[in-house]
């Protein structure tokens, strides 16, 4: 399909209407959206801001509160004594936080009650999770150092 004067004069009558650059292609018939967006773009038609609705902000409630980032309890308190939770005793709602070697015959679980969400007691909570603030990105590349090109004989 060729851009005729007739047929861009068409478009840019379309375009100043505001219609999309699919609605101008269906009606144009032979030319595809992206034809003419590439052709108002080399003609250098003024963009149109999108009517849209504004946008309203949204309202945020107040957020529970935060569990302390400090225990509230000693380590001490913690002590389970003989009843000492195993990977085949530990329940549903029992801190899952390992405690000692995984290999040693004495390894278990912390045990204390925690919440349905949360895996660990408030305590180990505070160790295993950090504040979003803290975190740093990690890389996404590594730089590599190629080898240094060689003369062939």
């Amino acid at each position: 399909m060729a851009w005729t004067d007739e047929r861009v004069e068409q478009l840019k009558q379309l375009w100043s209407d505001g219609l999309s650059a699919s609605q101008i292609a269906n009606r144009m018939g032979g030319v595809t959206r992206n034809a003419v967006i590439g052709k108002v773009h080399r003609l250098g038609l003024a963009g149109r801001a999108t009517p849209t609705a504004p946008i309203s902000k949204a309202v945020h409630s107040p957020q529970a509160e935060q569990e302390s980032r400090t225990p509230t309890f000693s380590l001490e308190s913690l002590s389970l004594g003989d009843d000492r939770p195993t990977v085949s005793s530990i329940g549903a709602n029992q801190c899952k936080w390992p405690i000692g070697d995984p290999a040693a015959e004495d390894f278990h679980f912390c045990g204390q009650s925690t919440s349905s969400a949360k895996p660990y007691c408030a305590y180990h909570s505070q160790l295993a999770f950090q504040p979003n603030a803290g975190r740093r990105e990690a890389p996404r590349h590594r730089t590599v150092a190629l080898p240094a090109a060689r003369k062939v004989g």
